[in-house]
């Protein structure tokens, strides 16, 4: 069996919803999706990939708000379950996966519902658009968690970048 997520993309920005969509092909194969940070984990069964053939599947998984989750990246991992597939010396081989990070919304921002895309202009700084937008400078951490996989230091924005600022609507 083969896996392809499409949807979401690596580092995609989620709120208490997440939507699952790709492709599985292969025989008789069982879906599964399960969503962690490495501390706790919800894990939901999807759909069957049908016999010797491409399917589209999609799902939409609700996070609990009594959910575990510590940090604010989360995995997202499609699996077949039911792979049950042997070499050639009859040893269990591993089911398929496809494992994508995502940025987990509400873990960076209470109430998160949405975000905004902000181009940064010359001279700006996360403090700066953290109070243009917040009207508080301090929340500038918040920016940058939602794009922490483009800013590897929080002092050093670049002109033309265009960061996703996280909303509470």
């Amino acid at each position: 069996m083969t896996i392809e997520i499409q949807q979401p993309q690596p580092y995609d920005l989620v709120g208490q919803t997440i939507l699952i969509a790709g492709n599985a092909s292969g025989f008789e194969g069982t879906l599964t999706i399960l969503i962690t940070d490495g501390h706790d984990e919800i894990q939901t069964f999807t759909s069957n990939a049908g016999a010797l053939g491409t399917k589209q599947f999609q799902a939409s998984v609700d996070i609990p708000a009594d959910t575990a989750f510590t940090l604010n990246r989360l995995y997202v991992t499609v699996f077949d379950e039911g792979a049950g597939a042997e070499d050639e010396d009859g040893n269990s081989l591993p089911s398929p996966s496809v494992t994508i990070p995502v940025l987990f919304g509400p873990q960076i921002l209470p109430g998160y519902g949405s975000y905004w895309e902000h181009t940064v202009e010359a001279g700006e700084t996360l403090s700066a658009i953290a109070q243009d937008i917040y009207d508080d400078s301090s929340l500038w951490p918040v920016i940058h968690q939602a794009n922490q996989h483009i800013i590897v230091n929080p002092d050093r924005i670049m002109p033309g970048q265009v960061l996703r600022v996280p909303r509470d609507f």
